[in-house]
């Protein structure tokens, strides 16, 4: 996790976002690559989007890369390129919640913050409600308030997350019994894939006609045809006379 031998807030802010929904180690595998191509704020706000989607791909969920940009943006014309550490503020940013926020602030500014991600409410849970079905996130955060390390917050949050990494090991998964679960869809087949598989297409291509797209992924063209106007939408396609480019 190379990460965690940092304290720059930008690659802080970079592991973050990436770890919102894609597991450890294919993590791990992209950010090297992803600092190496843009290896500052300044760095990040100033490059063509597409190129930032383009470093993205095989992480999935594709808006964190644009979250992930604005961020850098802002950062770069608000803030004179240094990162807020008041996680409230870093809260507003695009593509941060305050979860999120306060594990930034932890991570790259040591600040005693209280939050909860998959790990943590895996330990609580386990930890202090064993016969419980149904546990809410705001019984936990005061435990967790309890619970921390106001001296050493960065190394404390790591030990609780590693821990419950563990735990996914030897016990039935405690999460299942939170308010907060949600059973992902199965990616095979989804509208999430055939999303990702476009990205993938138009990546280093001035543009693409969209019946090529639609030959090429032989996918129901309503369906494909919904999802690139969604893409569009969204501020990732640009559609020219019936050909499709990544937005610059």
């Amino acid at each position: 996790m190379p990460w965690r031998h940092t304290d720059d807030p930008y690659r802080i802010l970079v592991s973050e976002i990436m770890l919102q929904q894609t597991q450890v180690g294919r993590v791990t595998e992209k950010y090297p690559e992803f600092i190496a191509a843009f290896p500052d704020f300044a760095a990040l706000a100033r490059a063509p989007q597409s190129k930032v989607v383009a470093a993205w791909q095989g992480m999935g969920y594709n808006r964190r890369a644009i979250a992930l940009k604005k961020c850098a943006e802002e950062v770069v014309s608000e803030y004179g390129g240094r990162l807020p550490r008041d996680p409230t503020v870093l809260a507003t940013f695009p593509g941060i919640g305050p979860a999120t926020a306060s594990s930034i602030c932890a991570f790259a500014f040591n600040a005693p913050v209280v939050f909860i991600e998959t790990n943590i409410r895996r330990v609580f849970i386990h930890s202090f409600f064993p016969d419980e079905i149904c546990v809410d996130d705001r019984a936990i955060l005061p435990l967790v308030a309890r619970a921390l390390d106001n001296n050493h917050p960065r190394e404390w949050y790591w030990a609780l997350m590693d821990y419950g990494n563990a735990l996914k090991k030897t016990v039935p998964n405690p999460n299942r019994r939170s308010t907060a679960y949600v059973r992902q869809a199965p990616f095979e087949g989804s509208d999430r894939r055939i999303r990702g598989r476009i990205l993938t297409m138009l990546v280093g291509r001035s543009r693409v006609f969209e019946k090529q797209i639609l030959a090429d992924l032989g996918e129901e063209p309503v369906r494909v045809q919904r999802i690139l106007a969604a893409l569009e939408s969204e501020g990732f396609l640009v559609k020219n006379r019936g050909r499709y480019r990544l937005r610059e």
